[in-house]
């Protein structure tokens, strides 16, 4: 049961972008379509996987004078997979998100995990708080994302929902990002108080 809550945490109590409000720069940045949303969320979450699994295995091996920089070097590594694989295998999807790939590294919900979980416990409860929390992610960014393009240009994951001149090109533009994300934000709110 333990492990359930470890993982159910980072949809609904510890939404990272929903509740914890971190991840903001990409949450706000990439989300201009919902397949951005999903591509950056599933990259991140990857990231805290890999991160959180070695992290919980080498966290006895590293002394505590040189752990913020250890962790750092263990997620660039991470990160550096992601983009090269990315620009391989997913060009396009790779332009899109340009750096904010790279800038997966200074992403406090990364490092915050590591720190906070993958340090004190074990590598099976690393595993699963890495995969609830990015799967978490992946869902606000992907969620965040369809309502900015659906709302914006009229379409979700490529289809075409309704003609795109009755759209609001505000939401494909950065303040739509905001207007969304306050709206969702709330609503999440509300349904967490139900």
């Amino acid at each position: 049961m333990n492990q359930l809550s470890n993982f159910s945490k980072g949809f609904v109590k510890e939404n990272p972008v929903f509740v914890l409000l971190l991840g903001m720069c990409p949450a706000l940045a990439t989300t201009t379509s919902a397949i951005n949303g999903l591509g950056m969320g599933l990259a991140t979450t990857f990231v805290l996987i890999m991160a959180n699994l070695v992290i919980s295995l080498v966290k006895n091996l590293i002394p505590a004078k040189v752990r913020i920089p250890s962790f750092i070097v263990i997620i660039a590594s991470f990160v550096t997979i992601v983009d090269l694989s990315m620009a391989g295998f997913l060009p396009a999807l790779h332009a899109q998100l340009g750096i904010f790939i790279p800038l997966i590294v200074v992403n406090c919900i990364v490092l915050g995990r590591a720190e906070a979980f993958a340090s004190k416990n074990t590598v099976g409860s690393s595993f699963i708080d890495g995969l609830g929390m990015g799967l978490g992610f992946s869902f606000a960014l992907t969620l965040l994302g369809a309502v900015r393009e659906i709302l914006g240009s009229g379409k979700a994951f490529g289809f075409t929902l309704y003609p795109d001149t009755y759209g609001m090109l505000v939401f494909i533009l950065a303040p739509g990002a905001f207007i969304a994300l306050g709206y969702l934000i709330a609503i999440m709110n509300r349904l967490a108080k139900k």
